[in-house]
Formats: structure tokens, C-alpha cells, sequence
């Protein structure tokens, strides 16, 4: 692999003259916006803290510069590309690194859904490491990264923490505090079952090409002490979305439309939650009691 005096990172010159020579340029659908700051990546990098017994998931590496520094201390990465062309160029790169593996396609089956063929790669890099620790550390494609990041908090590989770039908007939404605009079914999801916290904010002119907005790289921690019924968050997470369907409507407006609306106004009442507060005036906290009285 072509690499700089700074090991395998890519400088934006030689991302460039790499994609001219497989008759490349980034592709838009696909997110390519390729990180180019070394500062930025090594802190990427450095906020996973990896050892050897972590099994690394990257999705969307591109040319492969942070899969290369991955590969200098992970166990197992298992890099998920949907281009063709540059997964082509992966297999080439790192042929010889045993501890790589190449997913090739979405990372999605869809919006609700993981790639069977992520999960399948995931769960059998961690049996060949005989450890369960999985870390997400990408350079994420924006249109990916929401659904990506609820759908590994929500599954059963046994994530421990995600470090990860995103659209300041997107980061927003993860961060947000009750009764702000932003705050909303992806944040009190994150909020409720890892500890997030913002380690550094990225300009555009740390991507090739820059995009127009501004970026934010992101640790997300997993809450190994989160309570029993968030063990399995799947039906907490349907809650939530149900009641915020509506999102103008008050909580009780909101729970009528459920199935089973007379156990979730109990519970409300019981709580002394207002009933007529809006969806997004609930704490984090509230949210999980209520859930809790809806489970009893």
C-alpha cells in the first residue's frame, strides 16, 4: 500500500493519484468524502483505544487509509465498501493481513436492518478472537450513519463502544437535550443506552472533496450497567418512535393511536408524567421509567 512518512495514512495528493489510476473519482451517492486530516484520524483512532483482542468494524473505508492504521492495532477489521471499484483495490492492498475481512455491499439491508453478511463477519471475527469486544471506528457515509448507529446499538453483537465521524446535524440530534428542537427518537435511543460525548469537531477542509457542511466526530460508550429493561431494547426503541409519530401531539393524544393505549395512559398517570406535554419535553430518564410501568 502507498503510504506517507506518517505510516498508512493518505495525504489528499496521493488519494487523489490513486483514484486516477483505477480511473476514479468520488462518487456522491456513496458518501466519499475521504478524511485527510492526520490530527483528526490519529484521534479517531486513538478515542477506540484498541487492543488485539477488539474486533474493529469499519464501514466505508475507501482508499484504506484508516483501515491501515486499524490493521496496526486491532485483532480483526472488518471493513464494509460498497463501491466495487475500491473494495477491488482493498483486496489488493491487504491481501496479505491476515486479520482483515472484506465485506462487500451496503451495510444495511434496509433502514431497520443490518447486512446479514456485516453481522455474519462480525460475529465470526469475535469467535476466531475469542473476545467479545466489538468497536465501530469509521469515517461514516452521512446517508448511512443514523440508521447504521441505531441498528448496532439495537442488535446483538456485543458493541462496546463507537467512535465516528458525522454531520454536525446528525451529531446534534445524538447530543440533544429534552425540549429542543433536535431532541427526538435518535437522541433519547443513543442517550439511553450509551454515554456520548463530542471529541472533536471536523471542518470541511479536513475531507476531499470538502463537503458543505460542517462534521463531528463522536464516542458513543455502551452502558454495560444500563438498566434489565433496556437488555433487549428493541420494544423501548417502538415505544418511542410510536409516540413521537405525532410529534405536535400531546403525550396522551400520542398513546391513544397505540394498540395497547390503555396500559401506556396507566402508566403516565402513575408515573404523574403531564399528559398533555409534548413528546419531547420527557427526560431520558423519563422516558426508560415509563417504558419500565408500560413492561410491569
Amino acid at each position: 500500500m502507498t503510504s506517507s512518512n506518517d505510516g498508512p495514512f493518505q495525504t489528499k495528493t496521493q488519494i487523489v493519484a490513486l483514484l486516477d489510476s483505477l480511473g476514479r473519482r468520488p462518487v456522491h451517492r456513496f458518501g466519499q468524502n475521504f478524511l485527510i486530516d492526520r490530527n483528526l484520524m490519529q484521534r479517531l483512532v486513538d478515542s477506540a483505544e484498541i487492543t488485539r483482542h477488539d474486533c474493529i468494524l469499519e464501514v466505508g473505508p475507501g482508499t484504506g487509509s484508516l483501515t491501515g492504521l486499524l490493521l496496526e492495532r486491532a485483532g480483526r477489521v472488518v471493513s464494509v465498501e460498497i463501491d466495487t471499484h475500491l473494495a477491488d483495490h482493498l483486496d489488493r492492498t491487504f491481501a496479505d493481513q491476515p486479520q482483515f475481512q472484506l465485506v462487500r455491499g451496503d451495510c444495511l439491508q434496509d433502514k431497520s436492518t443490518l447486512a446479514p453478511a456485516l453481522v455474519d463477519a462480525v460475529t465470526k471475527s469475535c469467535s476466531e478472537l475469542g473476545a467479545g469486544a466489538v468497536k465501530l471506528v469509521a469515517n461514516l457515509p452521512y446517508d448511512a450513519a443514523t440508521p447504521l448507529v441505531i441498528d448496532l446499538l439495537l442488535s446483538d453483537l456485543p458493541v462496546t463502544r463507537l467512535c465516528f465521524t458525522v454531520q454536525s446535524e446528525v451529531a446534534d440530534r445524538f447530543l440533544a437535550a429534552p425540549s429542543t428542537r433536535d431532541y427526538g427518537p435518535v437522541g433519547i435511543l443513543v442517550q439511553a443506552l450509551t454515554t456520548a460525548r463530542r471529541t472533536a469537531r471536523c471542518p470541511p477542509q479536513a475531507f476531499w472533496p470538502a463537503p458543505k457542511v460542517h462534521s463531528t466526530m463522536l464516542q458513543l460508550d455502551v452502558n454495560t450497567a444500563r438498566p434489565a429493561s433496556l437488555a433487549h431494547p428493541g420494544k423501548f426503541a417502538a415505544l418511542v418512535r410510536a409516540m413521537f409519530q405525532h410529534r405536535r401531539k400531546t403525550l396522551i393524544n400520542n398513546a391513544r393511536t397505540l394498540e395497547n393505549a390503555d396500559r401506556v395512559i396507566d402508566a403516565i398517570g402513575q408515573l404523574g408524567i403531564d399528559a398533555n406535554v409534548r413528546p419531547e419535553n420527557l427526560s431520558v430518564a423519563e422516558w426508560i421509567q415509563l417504558w419500565e410501568q408500560v413492561r410491569a
